[in-house]
């Protein structure tokens, strides 16, 4: 218990204001040009639907409650709340935000040869091998396995750069590995649906073993009960949020292989 006491002496002396500012600014930032680029939009096109705003606006808040306020000062303290957190930022918020087809917006309110130009670099190889579902599995839960499984989750609260890098890591390698497995914006790389089914479940699998993990093979610095609390929710709140990621993928798969007439618009309702 001492240790653990300890180690978060050293948290509050190197996480402070600054870096719950760092990390908040960014999303705040996304908020202002989405509705921003919902305007512009909305001048040259029908209307931007009003969910896909408010999914944006969600996923926003999920994230900045997660790395700035009283949740996430508690967070340092206490792995049941930063377990919290890491749903938020790392699973509920990149959903709200991948439903929010923040790409499709972007091109939208870009002149016809822009968004053209911005289609081109997304079509380049580093895109391609980013938004694969391997790829993005390994950079989503191969980093939690290496953030929880290693001296890193110590490390990340004795570092203000490590907990500003971490937190960001955590939220992007989150949305890469969710528009990997629902196309909600245009993919130029796609691959099928039983492929992204696959590595779902693999995924799937590898979060809930680490949760495991986690219960019998506390963090250092972490109490053995509050290590048991917080593998559960990572348990059971991860399932949660992943039956809505296997309902839209199913949904998904589903309305593609009805007749070409019956979704002759292309278009999901998602």
């Amino acid at each position: 218990m001492g240790m653990h006491e300890h180690r978060h002496h050293g948290v509050e002396s190197a996480i402070g204001i600054f870096p719950q500012l760092v990390l908040a600014l960014p999303f705040l930032i996304t908020l202002f040009l989405y509705i921003f680029a919902v305007f512009v939009s909305n001048r040259k096109y029908k209307n931007w639907p009003i969910y896909r705003t408010v999914y944006w606006a969600l996923g926003v808040l999920l994230a900045i409650i997660s790395v700035s306020g009283p949740l996430a000062e508690r967070a340092h303290g206490d792995f049941v709340i930063h377990m919290l957190g890491h749903l938020f930022l790392g699973m509920l918020a990149p959903l709200f935000m991948a439903l929010a087809a923040p790409m499709t917006l972007f091109l939208r309110s870009l002149e016809v040869q822009s968004a053209r130009k911005i289609t081109k670099i997304l079509q380049k190889g580093l895109f391609r091998v980013l938004t694969d579902p391997i790829v993005a599995s390994l950079l989503n839960v191969g980093g939690l396995w290496v953030l929880y499984t290693t001296n890193l989750y110590t490390l990340m609260h004795e570092s203000m750069t490590l907990h500003v890098l971490i937190h960001f890591h955590v939220f992007l390698a989150g949305y890469v590995f969710t528009i990997s497995i629902i196309y909600i914006d245009p993919i130029p790389h796609r691959t099928s649906y039983l492929y992204r089914s696959i590595v779902l479940l693999v995924a799937l699998a590898a979060h809930g073993i680490l949760s495991k993990y986690i219960y019998a093979n506390p963090p250092m610095g972490v109490s053995q009960l509050q290590a048991e609390q917080g593998g559960k929710l990572m348990y059971y709140g991860g399932d949660a949020i992943d039956i809505v990621l296997i309902f839209i993928l199913c949904l998904q798969w589903y309305k593609s292989s009805r007749p070409k007439i019956a979704t002759k618009s292309g278009a999901y309702s998602i």
